[in-house]
């Protein structure tokens, strides 16, 4: 009995997933034709935020998510700076990398746990 939560919680988890996607969708489009912030291909930018969230409620926190999912919100945040001018691709693309190797260092916290679908391999004269 302590399954059906988990599979049930599993398909909750994914059936956000396009009504988030049409919202966010929808949201940056009415932001486009307000004026508020035009010139913004809203597709691309909340396709990469949207990753990043989904990667936590997809897959909860682990060392392969705590890398991911920041990255892809970052990623759309960056974008959103250079659509606008206020950054250029030459500033975006190295501030990722940095970005990419803090992530990693925090993904090596032992409070971080491994993502279930990594198999380790048995130890010395174990299986």
């Amino acid at each position: 009995m302590g399954q059906a939560p988990a599979k049930s919680n599993n398909t909750d988890k994914k059936t956000l997933i396009l009504p988030l996607l049409i919202i966010s969708i929808g949201s940056g489009w009415l932001l486009t034709t307000l004026g508020i912030a035009p010139g913004i291909n809203w597709i691309w930018t909340l396709g990469l935020a949207i990753i990043g969230l989904l990667t936590f409620a997809v897959s909860g926190i682990d060392k392969s998510t705590v890398v991911m999912g920041p990255f892809f919100l970052i990623a759309s945040c960056l974008s959103v700076l250079r659509q606008t001018g206020r950054i250029t691709l030459d500033v975006e693309v190295p501030i990722l990398v940095i970005v990419t190797g803090c992530l990693l260092l925090v993904a090596r916290s032992k409070s971080i746990p491994i993502p279930t679908w990594v198999v380790l391999e048995a130890k010395d004269g174990e299986g």
